[in-house]
């Protein structure tokens, strides 16, 4: 049976969706863009910035389910231009221990949600 997470301690969802959901141990992340949710303004002042307001929203919603990042298993990370991946990646890899990191993928792609310079989703799993 599925469950809806939802908190307001990250991003509202500004579509049919929702910040993620539970089913059984297995947690799917709706992708996350750079929203800080207690003011609904975008974080663009830089990559890193923009980056940190991701992983802290992801971490919300993580704990939201009951969970951190040490449960997530897989991330897909889509990212405006390729030749940012290395000032993400050092954000990202803040959030995680690299002998016990998840699977990934980084995509550059042609346009994000409000025009942002990533979003990032995961799955998690107890």
């Amino acid at each position: 049976m599925k469950q809806i997470i939802f908190t307001d301690k990250a991003p509202a969802p500004i579509g049919p969706y929702s910040q993620a959901v539970l089913i059984g141990n297995t947690l799917y992340t709706s992708g996350q863009i750079p929203i800080d949710p207690a003011t609904n303004e975008l974080i663009t002042e830089s990559i890193e910035a923009e980056t940190e307001q991701v992983m802290q929203n992801l971490k919300a919603v993580l704990e939201a389910a009951g969970m951190t990042f040490e449960n997530v298993v897989k991330t897909s990370i889509f990212i405006m231009n390729m030749g940012d991946f290395s000032k993400i990646n050092a954000v990202y890899g803040k959030y995680f221990d690299e002998p016990t990191a998840p699977a990934r993928e980084t995509v550059q792609v042609a346009t994000l949600p409000k025009n942002v310079n990533i979003e990032i989703s995961m799955i998690a799993v107890k």
